[in-house]
């Protein structure tokens, strides 16, 4: 009989710890912060044939329940939910596609009970929906891209620590009011400067001369330097009632460049042109005619650069107060038209958009 009074007061005894242990973790579960991881694709969700493949391998394999389940450490990051917005190689991406997942962000960021966004993006045009995203998001909370530069198959992919690091700056409140953030080889960088600089290594993302805005390290995050342009709240922009952008094109110069594409884009219809121009945005002999008549017909003209770095200097390289042409301040071409989408949507007086050129 003693024994068996003994036992039960050892079941009783487990029992009561399984059960504070369970309302520990559930203590704990609710501590962490909300992170929702928004999948769209891309590298950090391909897969290859062998364990070798990095290059030639499919994007965009893999659903998101499954990057998250590769990364079981994210339990302890944050409260993480996943959502699978749309499966696509970035390549393919398209003006619907962030429209739809701006309005998601914001839709998320309304709710008391989310924290910040992880959106796991492929790199080609990564920069660009990062761009994007920080002009039209409405929240201070943190929103962080995310990708791989290998795919979730091979050795040493780097998909899973990227995106542990990135839940974690999105679970952190030293990322509040930072502007959307890129979080890729242990670093962050701002969605306005950062950019993508080789074709395949891990180290592809850059934010050159403007420099990024810290690292990640020991699980959490370093910041040393962060954006003096507006961003998220700050701006004007408003894609809530939007079902689709103003077209946009990129010219891209070159030597012996001919005005080819350029007619083509205006006769399509075209309400804008980015002229990715050689040097500091320099223009043709031979295309400026091109340019000018683009512009009585009612397209913007933005005189950006190929080169990358720099400011392109208004009144520079053409006389742009004459022509009524705009300049993309530090902006490459890719985001510059970006912009101009955005600022189409808002206005058609040159002026007003060199103001938002030099504002955001």
């Amino acid at each position: 009989m003693f024994q068996h009074k003994t036992a039960r007061l050892m079941a009783a005894f487990i029992g009561t710890i399984i059960f504070a242990t369970a309302q520990a973790q559930e203590v704990a579960q609710q501590k962490l912060a909300h992170v929702a991881i928004l999948a769209t694709g891309g590298t950090i969700a391909g897969s290859g044939a062998t364990s070798t493949t990095t290059v030639g391998y499919t994007a965009a394999t893999v659903g998101v329940q499954q990057l998250i389940n590769a990364v079981p450490e994210l339990q302890k990051a944050a409260h993480v939910t996943g959502e699978q917005v749309f499966q696509i190689a970035s390549e393919s991406m398209t003006n619907d596609h962030w429209l739809k997942l701006g309005k998601r962000v914001n839709e998320l960021l309304s709710k008391d009970d989310v924290d910040g966004i992880v959106i796991t993006h492929g790199t080609d045009t990564l920069e660009e929906t990062a761009y994007f995203l920080n002009l039209v998001v409405k929240s201070r909370k943190p929103v962080v891209l995310v990708g791989a530069m290998r795919p979730s198959t091979a050795l040493s992919a780097d998909g899973p620590i990227n995106l542990y690091n990135a839940v974690l700056l999105a679970a952190s409140p030293d990322a509040a009011g930072k502007g959307v953030m890129v979080a890729l080889g242990d670093q962050i960088h701002g969605a306005r400067d950062v950019t993508k600089s080789n074709t395949s290594t891990p180290d592809a993302f850059r934010t050159p001369e403007l420099g990024m805005l810290g690292y990640m390290q020991g699980n959490k995050p370093y910041f040393y330097h962060v954006t003096t342009r507006k961003h998220t709240v700050d701006t004007e922009f408003d894609i809530s009632k939007l079902d689709a952008l103003p077209q946009v094109d990129i010219v891209y110069g070159y030597a012996n460049m001919n005005t080819v594409a350029l007619n083509a884009f205006i006769a399509s219809g075209d309400k804008g042109i980015i002229h990715a121009g050689t040097g500091d945005g320099s223009v043709a002999a031979q295309v400026k005619p091109g340019l000018v008549e683009a512009r009585k017909k009612g397209a913007i003209i933005v005189r950006s650069a190929r080169v990358g770095n720099g400011i392109v200097a208004r009144n520079g390289e053409a006389n742009d107060d004459q022509l009524d042409f705009v300049v993309s301040d530090t902006l490459n071409p890719q985001k510059a038209r970006i912009l101009l989408m955005l600022a189409l949507t808002k206005t058609n007086n040159t002026k007003e958009i060199q103001r938002m050129y030099y504002t955001y």
